[in-house]
């Protein structure tokens, strides 16, 4: 049927042809006088009119090329099976679709120092899975990204960047030449600003807001180089906090939670093949501009605030592919934006700036050039230091939590001492009763990130106080209830002394030293006179960051400043501060504690492999200070914890510290080793103005303090008194050298021994 339709229609063009012929060979004749000429005619008619029998044959051809084309695709569509175009008729545009390949999978890289980024990324791996889609997890450090990120371009996969930021806005170790090498890429002019057009990305960084120079630098960074190197951003750069007081979901765990949630809705699309909620071609009254409309308004304010603070940044960010389709196409290319679109951009930035600025604890606040934070005025009322989530962590070890900023925990010499089996260093060096003693904190917030921190960094942390803050009354009061409660389970308990007992539910020390710096509480002093009300010692701590707040302390027991490196570098690598100006701080502060005319004190954390080698820069630090006394312990291996790399390695042994000791004290000639301590592998260098006679005052004459004090206050602090005002004889068993090595006689040793059945065999 479709030949003879074929063949039909050459026939017309033939004859279309010869009755064009026709009539050109008729243009000449006349009549029928004429016709004996018409051979003759006909052929010169033709060569005249020869130009319109070439476009009429021209024509013809062209026609009927046209019709044999289409005659041989209807011919190929009839000559298939009947049971193809029953399969072809019976799968509709659905099957098409999806047969359709939109993600061949999900490649998550995590650049993790301790471990939570690795474990956000398997956590995600596992939900993007349960999915349907493959995913992998890929150690950055592993993953060679000028052999193989390009790939990433063209497989129809989605990379996801998990980064933490590190040291000074640093990426961690497995992450270095991952960063370097993109940094590097996105502005090498060999590699083009095109060289991952098609990879689809999102990124996520962890990150800690104290750190107000470089919080989250890593994720902004990695974000912008992929920007820049053409790559298609499907989410907004999610960040997670560790500061739990300025996390907007309560930690940074909950913060990739929330993160995640929408990553995975917008995967789930992406794997449909929806690419945007809308075309961006939004005409007044279109439908898909409502409707784009509508689901930016439902946008969360943290997606929106996700924005740079510099305006270049600002282009680089977006916060939404809604918010991309919503700019014009121009701004989209990355090379032009227009005038218009200016102004709004900015006024974006300048909202998401004042949500910044105004977030967490409805105080405004401001850069400083020094120390990062500067307070402006309260927009309201301030949020609690303990959040539910601390709440939760610091219980489960132990703590006992007062209010909304403070703690206090029961210390294992308290323990010990009540069961009669030794007290603790300060006991041995300063005679403080050890069942007597209460260890709490008016502030678990800390302005450092020690790296044998014993807390494990569960606490918060802060270059201010910027929390709600409860009276000094209501802590000490619960305090000691506390103190007496945990006191009270020992009650009946094998081993316990009936009269220590008794003794400990009278608290007569308190050691301000549990967690966190005291001093940053600002209520400090008055927590301090009621301690001495209730003729309670002190003994207060300070990681030497506060130097103002030293100097307005009134009269304590016994200052501590903590001195856990005698360099910039070492200090900064050791107890990771939190301010800038870390170094000045810190030399100010034992300068403030020279000041002091009660007893000072310089605890030093010798940490193997760490700061054992720097002798004489300790012994520049000490003239600095002029303290009373320094204690010198090995650093306390409390187990692994991601926040840290400290091992049982750099733990020193005792014989080391003796030896560190030592050495220490023959550069000092003002100085001398007075007692030991074996058990806390910790000994106690004492100025030789405590040496009366050729005998060690270490000891503390706590009612004469109290005394002491006492007349200080009434006098509105002027009746002063030093250290050597109240000093008490140190015990022979105390002493440095002694057969007893620091432990009381009056009690006794107790070791725990291995009872584990050997079963080696021979």
């Amino acid at each position: 049927m479709c030949t003879f339709g074929a063949s039909a229609t050459t026939t017309r063009v033939l004859v279309f042809l010869l009755c064009v012929v026709k009539d050109v060979c008729t243009l000449d004749t006349k009549g029928p006088e004429d016709a004996h000429r018409a051979p003759e005619g006909c052929l010169m008619s033709l060569w005249h009119g020869r130009l319109y029998l070439y476009s009429a044959v021209a024509l013809g051809f062209g026609i009927w090329l046209s019709l044999q084309v289409a005659f041989k695709k209807k011919s190929f569509a009839k000559q298939v099976g009947p049971w193809v175009c029953k399969a072809v008729r019976t799968s509709g545009p659905s099957q098409e679709k999806d047969a359709v390949l939109h993600v061949s999978g999900v490649k998550i890289f995590y650049g993790s120092q301790t471990g939570t980024a690795k474990g956000f990324a398997k956590d995600l791996s596992d939900d993007v899975k349960a999915l349907g889609i493959a995913a992998e997890v890929i150690d950055m450090k592993d993953y060679d990204p000028d052999d193989r990120l390009a790939d990433e371009c063209s497989n129809k996969s989605v990379c996801v960047f998990l980064v933490a930021t590190y040291t000074d806005g640093q990426p961690t170790e497995n992450a270095e030449w991952f960063c370097k090498w993109l940094e590097e890429a996105s502005t090498d002019f060999r590699y083009g600003k095109t060289y991952l057009r098609g990879l689809r990305y999102a990124v996520f960084g962890l990150g800690n807001s104290v750190y107000v120079g470089h919080y989250n630098t890593v994720g902004k960074d990695v974000d912008k180089w992929l920007w820049m190197l053409s790559g298609m951003r499907i989410l907004t750069r999610g960040e997670g906090d560790c500061n739990v007081t300025k996390s907007r979901n309560g930690s940074v765990q909950a913060d990739f939670q929330a993160w995640k949630v929408k990553f995975l809705s917008r995967l789930q699309d992406l794997a449909k093949g929806e690419k945007k909620s809308s075309t961006g071609s939004c005409k007044s009254g279109s439908g898909s501009c409502k409707s784009r409309t509508k689901r930016s308004q439902g946008q969360s304010e943290e997606e929106k605030a996700a924005l740079h603070d510099n305006f270049e940044a600002e282009l680089v960010e977006s916060s939404s592919d809604e918010e991309e389709s919503a700019l014009p196409e121009e701004s989209q290319s990355g090379s032009v934006v227009d005038v218009e679109d200016l102004g709004r951009i900015m006024n974006s930035v300048r909202k998401a700036k004042s949500r910044d600025e105004g977030r967490g604890d409805g105080q405004m606040v401001k850069l400083s050039k020094v120390n990062g934070v500067k307070k402006i005025e309260n927009e309201g009322e301030r949020r609690e230091m303990i959040t539910p989530a601390l709440r939760e962590a610091l219980t489960k070890q132990g703590y006992k939590l007062i209010g909304s900023h403070s703690g206090v925990k029961l210390c294992r010499w308290t323990k010990s001492m009540l069961r009669g089996r030794g007290g603790c260093y300060k006991h041995t060096f300063y005679g403080i009763e050890s069942h007597r003693c209460m260890e709490t904190t008016p502030s678990l917030a800390c302005a450092n990130k020690c790296v044998f921190c014993w807390r494990h960094h569960t606490n918060p942390v802060g270059t201010e106080w910027h929390w709600k803050m409860d009276p000094a009354e209501k802590i000490l009061q619960d305090a000691l209830e506390k103190h007496q409660n945990m006191i009270r389970q020992f009650r009946g308990v094998p081993g316990v002394k009936q009269e220590r007992y008794e003794e400990g539910l009278a608290v007569k020390h308190c050691a301000l030293s549990l967690v966190g710096e005291p001093i940053m509480y600002p209520e400090i002093n008055a927590f301090l006179r009621l301690l001495h009300t209730h003729r309670i010692s002190s003994f207060l701590v300070t990681n030497a960051q506060f130097p103002q707040e030293i100097r307005n302390l009134v009269p304590v027991t016994q200052l501590y400043v903590s001195v856990d490196a005698s360099t910039k570098d070492s200090l900064k690598k050791i107890d990771r501060p939190l301010f800038r100006d870390f170094w000045p701080r810190f030399l100010d502060s034992l300068k403030a504690l020279g000041e002091k005319r009660q007893r000072t004190v310089y605890r030093l954390t010798l940490v193997k492999a760490w700061n054992v080698e720097e002798l004489q820069a300790y012994s520049d630090l000490i003239a600095l200070g002029q303290p009373d006394f320094i204690e010198v312990k090995g650093v306390t291996y409390c187990g692994e914890s991601s926040a840290s790399s400290l091992t049982m390695a750099n733990v020193p042994w005792h014989q080391e510290v003796v030896a560190f000791v030592q050495q220490l004290a023959d550069m000092l000639p003002q100085y001398e080793i007075a007692c030991e301590h074996e058990h806390s592998n910790c000994l106690l260098i004492a100025h030789t103005k405590f040496k009366v006679d050729g005998e060690w005052w270490t000891w503390i004459d706590y009612e004469r303090f109290q005394e002491l004090v006492e007349a200080h206050e009434r006098s509105g602090g002027q009746r002063s008194f030093s250290a050597l005002d109240y000093t008490a004889r140190t015990p022979g068993w105390a002493l440095f050298g002694a057969h007893e090595q620091g432990f009381d006689p009056a009690d006794t040793r107790f070791q725990r021994r291995n009872k584990t059945k050997d079963i080696s065999g021979c």
